[in-house]
């Protein structure tokens, strides 16, 4: 019997043309309504037209380079590295700051997360995980508790007390459990949930005290890389990033993806929300980072240059939005100046890829952490100055 379901016309009135005829059903801001045959198709066809005509426009209108062309350009500016972090025995994987905007996590393909004091280089914590490639690690809000995960499938939750003696091994609890690596996580507002990607293709929202699986994110058709939780604290939307070259806006409510982009030729391996939150950046293995504003649903930015062949490996804003840090695989990290699109630094100092970098809480300083086996605490002094004008005549 084959397996079939047909829609039977209803005859009646149609709701736009008034005629008696056979109806179909048509929705219209969630309002179902009926309408004849030769009405849904001028509505159809009206649609498309609307619909190509709106894609024109978006191609035509001007960038953010473009439209800030009035706008004062920033002088170039250095930043000196403060403090240079030495303890783990290989690749730096990932980085975060403790809200108290002193404290550093990180964690390293040699097994280990380690707790910085990056005023005083002293090491406050050590973890040794099970497993090598501890790809992700995150600072819960409180600053009482860190995350760490990677190879081990696992994100797990070590809460920080002062005692440093303390075996914090034997306090591990593993919240979440993925069937293939697991590449970010992040702590919501709270410290009692967490998200996290994983190589398996998804993303996740645990509950950290039952680590209950609250909500699971289904969309990227390859490695998820990167996630970032939306900047307000009621908010509840998140992008991720991957190896299918899309980066994804999910309400975590709903479990739904609202918005995706792709325009990357290439794995995007970062993603960093704007401060304001009605925009993010991404970086990409194609040598990219790109600016995408969620409220014209389109890309209106790419920071590139010729010169820069190596991917992006990590990016994140500085606290006014007018300077976007990328970090990438040729040692260096890249300053642009979001508006303009020009590069106004470029800052040494790493003896090879840069893998992970973040601006502090308040905005005063950057870490970044690299496959060298460091981490790098720069103070972002502002002394550059805008350029002047120069006075016709």
């Amino acid at each position: 019997m084959c397996d079939q379901t047909f829609l039977a016309n209803v005859f009646g009135s149609c709701d736009k043309c008034f005629k008696q005829r056979a109806l179909r059903p048509v929705f219209k801001k969630s309002q179902q309504l009926s309408y004849c045959s030769t009405c849904a198709e001028i509505v159809s066809a009206t649609l498309k037209k609307i619909k190509g005509q709106l894609d024109t426009a978006r191609a035509r209108a001007a960038g953010l380079h473009q439209v800030a062309e009035r706008v004062e350009a920033l002088g170039q500016f250095v930043m000196k590295t403060r403090r240079t972090l030495k303890g783990h025995g290989n690749k730096v994987l990932c980085m975060d700051w403790c809200k108290d905007k002193r404290r550093i996590v990180s964690s390293s393909q040699d097994g280990k997360v380690i707790v910085w004091d990056s005023f005083t280089t002293n090491k406050e914590h050590a973890v040794t995980m099970p497993c090598t490639w501890v790809m992700a690690c995150a600072y819960a809000p409180s600053g009482c508790a860190i995350a760490c995960g990677g190879l081990d499938n696992k994100c797990s939750v070590y809460p920080l007390t002062f005692d440093k003696n303390e075996n914090m091994a034997a306090k591990k609890k593993s919240v979440a459990m993925h069937t293939n690596y697991l590449s970010a996580c992040s702590f919501t507002n709270s410290d009692m949930q967490i998200l996290t990607a994983s190589g398996d293709g998804t993303c996740a929202l645990w509950d950290v005290e039952s680590g209950q699986l609250l909500q699971s994110f289904h969309g990227h058709g390859a490695d998820v890389l990167c996630l970032d939780l939306a900047p307000s604290e009621t908010g509840n939307t998140f992008v991720s990033g991957g190896c299918d070259k899309k980066a994804m806006v999910w309400d975590m409510r709903s479990g739904q993806c609202v918005q995706a982009f792709e325009t990357h030729e290439s794995d995007i391996n970062s993603v960093r929300y704007y401060p304001s939150g009605d925009a993010f950046a991404s970086g990409s293995d194609d040598a990219t980072c790109r600016l995408y504003d969620l409220r014209a649903d389109r890309e209106v930015a790419i920071y590139s240059k010729e010169s820069i062949i190596f991917g992006a490996s990590s990016v994140d804003f500085s606290l006014s939005g007018r300077l976007l840090f990328a970090g990438y695989n040729d040692y260096t990290i890249n300053v642009w100046d979001v508006l303009k699109g020009s590069r106004v630094s470029i800052l040494f100092g790493h003896e090879n890829r840069v893998s992970t970098l973040r601006v502090s809480p308040d905005g005063t300083a950057f870490c970044s952490g690299s496959w060298d086996h460091t981490l790098r605490v720069r103070e972002m002094v502002f002394s550059f100055r805008v350029c002047e004008r120069r006075k016709e005549g």
